[in-house]
């Protein structure tokens, strides 16, 4: 019984042994043959390093600003009775734009004037007769208080009066007109708005590290989302004597030639402070560059001899770049990289040390350094 137990778990043994070896060796034959086939190469875009000048500059936001501009409106209350404009007039300083209704006014205004012109003849009546001592000094200094008198209740009338015209008060633009004929104004309504379009302002705000960057004079570029292919100059006029203490910006203002009446007050603004000398960098789209915790890394590619068809063999290698400043779609790269080198710049997502690449540049990532977003 004993012999018969032994030889089973022989049989066993060499059955269950035989299992395992073939399973080890069907493994190491699988390793074997997937090592010798190697990873497939995969597809990417690349772009060669290349040096692009770039000028520092400080960008900042704004808005434009009428050099002078004003909603007009009149002191006093009443009637219109004539309009002298239309809605979008270029009109001179001192035009008269409305008037109001003013005949009790005026009338008073001649009643007055006859009362101060009687009250003269009468002054100068006595000033005769106090010569030839027919009247008193005191009856001529009478004659004098009242002629000056009437003379001041002339000049009350009269800016009554002036009070119901409205003016231009300089040369510039009125907008839409929101009174009309006949209509009752209250004191203060508005009548028109009215902008002096050249020069205008650009007003903006720079942080307050870049206050050092930033003097009178300077030559911004300035640029509004209703002409993106046009680009305007001006230059930094009037600096803000203190930094806002709420966001530690500096307010800055600088003006704008505007000719053809093309920047309106209210737009919004893009404005660059062009600051130093230019310099040359290493440029890449940002897409190159992958962003982590530990340090920025692109993948260049290399030459490593030929394949069996004798085409020349691609392979990534990744590296730790220094990255500089930004403009649009496009970053300087300081150190990591050399002119000339090969990146990638799309499927590196794909990639480790080693990998065998195929670069297909039919579509690309975009490397604007002024990108303009486009309404679809």
């Amino acid at each position: 019984m004993t012999k018969r137990m032994v030889i089973m778990l022989a049989a066993a043994a060499v059955v269950f042994g035989g299992i395992f070896g073939f399973q080890v060796f069907k493994a190491a034959m699988i390793k074997k043959f997937i090592s010798a086939m190697g990873s497939p190469p995969q597809t990417v875009s690349a772009v060669s390093a290349a040096l692009s000048e770039w000028r520092p500059k400080v960008e900042a936001v704004g808005s434009l600003r009428a050099v002078l501009g004003a909603d007009l409106s009149l002191e006093v209350a009443g009637v219109v009775d004539t309009i002298t404009f239309n809605s979008g007039d270029d009109v001179p300083q001192g035009k008269q734009l409305l008037k109001l209704r003013a005949g009790d006014d005026a009338a008073k205004l001649e009643s007055l004037q006859a009362m101060a012109d009687l009250s003269e003849i009468v002054y100068e009546r006595d000033q005769k007769q106090f010569k030839m001592q027919a009247v008193s000094q005191a009856t001529l200094d009478t004659d004098a208080a009242n002629l000056k008198n009437a003379k001041a209740q002339v000049a009350q009338q009269q800016a009554i009066l002036d009070k119901k015209i409205l003016l231009a008060p300089f040369d510039g633009r009125v907008g839409l007109r929101l009174v009309d004929l006949g209509q009752y104004l209250g004191a203060g309504t508005v009548v028109v708005t009215m902008q002096a379009l050249d020069p205008i302002f650009v007003d903006f705000y720079v942080p307050q590290q870049s206050v050092d960057q930033v003097r009178l004079g300077q030559t911004i570029t300035v640029k509004v989302d209703a002409f993106r292919d046009q680009t305007f100059t001006g230059e930094i006029s009037a600096l803000n004597p203190k930094v806002d203490a709420g966001n530690r910006n500096l307010q800055v203002r600088a003006v704008l030639q505007n000719p053809e009446h093309k920047l309106l007050p209210g737009m919004y603004a893009t404005v660059d402070i062009a600051i130093g000398a230019p310099q040359n960098y290493i440029t890449l789209p940002q897409t190159a560059i992958t962003y982590n915790p530990y340090g920025d890394t692109v993948y260049v590619v290399d030459h490593k001899g030929t394949d069996a068809s004798g085409k020349p063999q691609l392979t990534a290698r990744q590296t730790f770049v220094t990255t500089g400043p930004t403009r649009g779609d496009q970053v300087a790269v300081l150190k990591g990289v050399g002119e000339g080198d090969m990146i990638v710049t799309a499927g590196q997502i794909k990639l480790h040390n080693g990998s065998i690449v195929l670069i297909d540049n039919s579509i690309t990532p975009t490397a604007d350094a002024a990108p303009v977003p486009i309404n679809r």
